[in-house]
Order: C-alpha cells, then structure tokens, then sequence
C-alpha cells in the first residue's frame, strides 16, 4: 500500500527537469503567469458557466437578501415622503434623501445579510455548498504555505509559523506541506532578523521551509505571490497564502486541501479569519466583534454569494494553475492613485478566477484560521488608507470584459466600504444646513424625554435596527449555544461585552468618518499613499501624536459646534457625533492602552477554548450516506 510520504517524497517532474537549488530554496518549477486583460476578454464566455458547487437555489438566496434590503429600505424612506407629500421638498432636501436612501440601503444588505447567516448558523446549515470531510483523507497532492514579510517582527512571524508546523505534524501530514517565506523586506535589520529566525527554525521543522528574498518589492503582496507562482508554482497544486500576522490549524489546512482535491472545479477557498493576540482596548474591541458577529456576517455572504464569493487575500487556499492561468494582473493604464498596479489585489483576483469558470467560495464552517489587528486606532486608520486607495482604484474595473456581475457588485460594495464615509458626512452636512433656516424648536431639544410616534420614529427605529441588529444576532446565536457562551465567559459577560463594544463602536464611528472622508478626498486628489508595514505591536499612543492625527476630527467637531450655537436645540441630536469628534484625541490614547474594560471584552481566547466549535457531520444530502453519524470536528 503506497503511503502519504512515499507519495510526496517522490519530485514532481517539474522538478526533475529544472536545474540545482538556490540556497534555501527547492528546485525550480516555472508556471507560466501571463497578465490579463480587463479592456478584451479573448476565449470562451465562462463567467456565466454555472460551477457545480454552486448553490442550486442561489437565485432565490440573492432575491431574499437584495430583496429584503429594497424592502427596508423603502420603509425607512416612508418618513420623509410623508413629510414632502405634506411640505413639498426642496433641492437640498432631495439631495439629502438620496444621500440617506444609498446609506439606508447599504446597511440593510448587510442586515438582511447577517439574517441569512444566522439562520444558516442556526439550523446548521453553514456545510451545505461545501461539505468538507470530518475526516478528511490523507492529501494526494502537494500544498505551498506562503508567508509574505515586509520589513515585519521576524521572531513573531515565524513563531506564528512554528506554530503552525508542530500542528501539521501532530496529525502527521506535514509531508504534504512545505512552507515557504517570501520576504520583501527593505530594511537590511529586517532581513537579518529574518536569516536568523530562518536558521533557527528550519532544523526543527516537520515540513520543508524555504525562504526567498526579493531585493525589489515590485506590485507589492501580489507581486511577491505571482514571482512565487511564476518560480515555483509548478510543483504544487495547491497554495495557502497568509499574511504576517496570521496562521491556521493543521486540522483547518487539511479539511481545505480535501475540498480541493473532492471539488475539482474549485479554484479558491476563503476562510473567515477571526482575531487573535489582541491586548489594548482597541484591539480587544475588534478581537470581540470578530468573534461575536463576524461569523454571522460570513456565513450570510457565504450563503447568497455561493461560488461567485470575494478573496481576501490571506487565509486563503488557491488552485495554483487555476491562478496562473486566469489571475495575472494587469498594469492599469494612467498615473496613480488609479494607474499602475493594482493595490487591492484580492478582488480582483477572485473576479478574474470567476471569469474563468472558477469558482470562488468563502465558508464559515471551519475554525481554526486567525489573524491579528492594528493595536490602536491609528494604526487602524493607517492601514484604512491604504485599503481605500486600492478600493476606489477598482471603479473604473467595474465594466472590465466578462466579469461575473456578483464580481462587479464585490467590486462596488468594496469601493462602498469607504464612499460610506464622505457619503455619511455629506448627510449630516446637509441636514443640519437645512436646519439652520429654521426658527429655534425646544420641543426637539427635549423630544427624547417625551417621543411621539411619528413616520420619522419609524425611519429612526427601522436605521437603529439595521446597524445593532447583526449585533444582536451574533450575540443571541452565541447566548443559544451553551458550549460557545460558556467560551464567551457565561451569559453576563455575554451581554456586558456586547454593551462595551457598542458603546465603543459608536464613539469610535464619527472618528473613523472623517478619516475615510480625508482618505477618499486625498486619494481622488492623486495622493499616493504608499505601501508602509503594519503596525502589529501595541506601544501606546502619546498625546503628542494623538492630537496631530485627529486634529482633522476636532476641527469638524468645532465646525458643527459652531453651526449648534444658531439651532441649539439639536444638540441632543447631534451629541453622538460631535463629543466624540471633540474628544477624539483623548479617545486614540485611552483605547491604545489596556484599561479595566478591556475586561469586559471576554473571548474563548482567553480561556484558550475554540470559539466556534464546530460539529462536522455527513453531507445529509448524499444518497451514499444519508444517515451519517455527525462526528466532532478535531478542533472541538
């Protein structure tokens, strides 16, 4: 009987017919990588080629989310239509009505989108287009783990990867792994850290470790993963790429290499990273928002985008040929921020995988795949920039030749992510300029104390429900699973957490506004934000700083202060946008430190228990075995 490691230990013939290693790496493999186009698509049409993964009722999924979002929105609007049947309305008035409608709209999405998945995740549902194995056989085909640095903490990343090794070769695949480290770094104290951290791990490790350095970091992460694939690629069939701060279980790798081997029209996988390591306010406000909604989120994309899903980029497995093949990218024409390379590459690589009859999954079924975040909200706003620039940068992609049209929707819900922001600003411009015509009314100071129903309590609480509802639900999910709200710390941490991270998030909100608002401006200016590592350690913010970077919120925080000071009776109203503006300063240090409520963001991290433990049962649809035993995942 032919075993695992007789199986991969034997090269491949791409790599019987390229000539002697460079030190630290295996031999050669080339896999050709050509640039697409996005103005001619020449072959077949295949986007509109249906992949057998996909969800049979997939049609029906998308009228019920889109659907639902058209229909709440409609009603929020049915306040301001009664107003204008009695009134009439003015330019400005339907200018900020349409600006409220697009908000309103994007936010029911992803309401209704957060009901799917919690109706997906209750019913257990969340394995239904993708069925991976709660055994899965041993890999018949060899898997690259890729591990991109740029001038990062070198101990830390390969800690990270250390930790990944010892998990593969607990269950004892680790022949079917090798790990590669593909440095970009420009900093020689970097790139020394890293020869070290590099010598130091590879004799013990269980898998093969290789390490490459590119002296020019040309296109960036994507131009690090295409010079691997057009060097190496044709070794292995599969590729896992990661980013610096982020890892997976063995038993995660293994389950998604089995449903690429079982799924062969598949060519990528994405998993649903939650957070880890998180240690200031910020970081644990965030770790506790990905842990407690941030599935619920996933599992409704997973369900109504079936196999036309996005890529993130990291925590990811990919066919490689399939990659090659269809997911070269193109250099775009004019001068930056739009022009040259394209920033954010994930998209855009999983709607040109698309194009080519891929398909494209994101699943929330698996646990066991983590990263970390910006400790403070600078470093947050920081990397924010830089994702804008490479998100707008996709609109003039949207009418790119033969994309799938659910590709050009994740295309414009990724420019939308951040348009939000000026979009949102602009509403609270115009309403309150609206207002200032308008003769001083106390009985809207005091409205809160005294409300009468109206059409506009209906479009106020119809808006709060959609942007605490997925909170909710995420919160509710965990509360009606006994072993996760043991994990979470009981039911009272449960609620305590979620309070905290709602307050914090709506203080942290009108912030985060007038940075994407600045960001979206500087970027339609031309302002090239650069490429900068990221930040991953918390070192506090000083005062010093914190006040440079927020001066921009405080001065709008005056702006609207000032605009009060004439309709003073609003201020009630505008509170929650314009004292956390005032205090941002104060905010940026306060969160960039550990404090006692920190404590009441509880996760199973701190317990050191799975959050999501997972409980992998037979595909009840499968006539070979329809009566299954369920068996407990490996991560439980």
């Amino acid at each position: 009987m032919t075993t695992l490691a007789s199986r991969l230990e034997r090269p491949s013939p791409a790599l019987e017919a390229t000539t002697a290693p460079a030190p630290w790496l295996p031999p050669e493999a080339p896999l050709a990588m050509p640039r697409q186009s996005l103005e001619e698509h020449e072959g077949p049409d295949l986007a509109p080629h249906t992949p057998i993964t996909s969800p049979p009722d997939v049609r029906r999924r998308r009228l019920a989310v889109f659907g639902g979002a058209l229909l709440l929105t409609a009603l929020i609007a049915i306040g301001p239509y009664v107003l204008y049947a009695r009134t009439g309305s003015r330019g400005m008035e339907t200018v900020g009505l349409g600006v409220f409608l697009v908000l309103c709209s994007a936010i029911a999405t992803w309401f209704c989108t957060a009901v799917a998945g919690h109706f997906v995740l209750s019913s257990g549902r969340e394995q239904d287009d993708l069925d991976f194995s709660p055994h899965p056989a041993l890999p018949s085909e060899r898997t690259a783990l890729l591990m991109p640095l740029y001038n990062e903490d070198a101990a830390a990343a390969f800690a990270r990867l250390a930790a990944l090794d010892a998990s593969l070769a607990r269950l004892g695949v680790s022949s079917a792994f090798d790990i590669f480290v593909l440095s970009d770094s420009t900093r020689e104290d970097c790139a020394a850290a890293e020869a070290v951290a590099f010598r130091a791990m590879r004799p013990a490790a269980h898998s093969c470790l290789y390490m490459r350095r590119r002296l020019q970091n040309t296109e960036r992460k994507a131009g690090n993963i295409s010079d691997w694939v057009r060097r190496f690629g044709g070794a292995y069939e599969y590729m896992v790429v990661l980013d610096a701060d982020s890892t997976m279980a063995g038993e995660t790798l293994l389950r998604l290499a089995d449903a690429m081997e079982r799924n062969r029209g598949v060519g990528l996988i994405q998993t649903a990273p939650t957070i880890t390591g998180a240690t200031t306010l910020f970081a644990r406000m965030s770790q506790f928002g990905v842990r407690m909604y941030g599935r619920v989120a996933a599992a409704g994309l997973a369900w109504w985008a079936g196999s036309e899903a996005s890529y993130w980029g990291h925590n990811a497995i990919v066919r490689t040929r399939a990659f090659a093949e269809s997911s070269g990218l193109p250099i775009l024409p004019g001068v930056k921020p739009f022009g040259g390379h394209v920033l954010s590459h994930d998209v855009v690589e999983a709607a040109l995988l698309r194009r080519a009859g891929w398909a494209v999954h994101v699943t929330a079924a698996l646990d066991g795949s983590c990263e970390e975040t910006p400790p403070t909200i600078l470093d947050f706003m920081q990397r924010d920039h830089r994702w804008c620039q490479g998100n707008l940068q996709h609109l003039p992609l949207i009418a790119a030749k033969g994309l799938h049209p659910l590709s050009r929707a994740q295309l414009v819900m990724g420019a939308m992510a951040y348009l939000s922001s000026p979009l949102w600003f602009a509403g609270l411009v115009i309403g309150l300029g609206l207002q200032l015509n308008q003769p001083v009314d106390w009985d809207t100071f005091w409205y809160f104390l005294n409300p009468r129903f109206s059409p506009f309590m209906l479009t106020s609480l119809l808006s709060g429900v959609l942007l605490i509802g997925p909170k909710i639900l995420g919160c509710l999910l965990v509360l009606s699973r006994p072993g996760e709200r043991r994990a979470f710390g009981g039911t009272a941490a449960v609620l305590k957490g979620m309070g905290t991270e709602i307050l914090l998030s709506a203080a942290l909100a009108p912030v985060l506004m007038v940075a994407n608002t600045k960001a979206v401006f500087m970027t339609l200016r031309g302002r090239d934000i650069g490429w900068r590592p990221q930040q991953r350690d918390a070192v506090g913010v000083t005062w010093r700083d914190a006040l440079r970077a927020m001066s921009w919120q405080m001065v709008v925080g005056l702006g609207f202060v000032a605009a009060l000071c004439v309709r003073p009776d609003l201020s009630v109203c505008f509170a929650p946008i314009v004292l956390p503006l005032l205090l941002a300063a104060p905010l940026a240090v306060f969160t960039s430190r550990h404090c006692a409520m920190a404590d009441l963001l509880k996760t199973p991290d701190d317990l050191g228990v799975s959050a999501m433990p997972v409980v992998f049962r037979a595909n009840v649809r499968s006539a070979a075995a329809p009566h299954a035993q369920d068996a407990v995942s490996l991560l439980s």
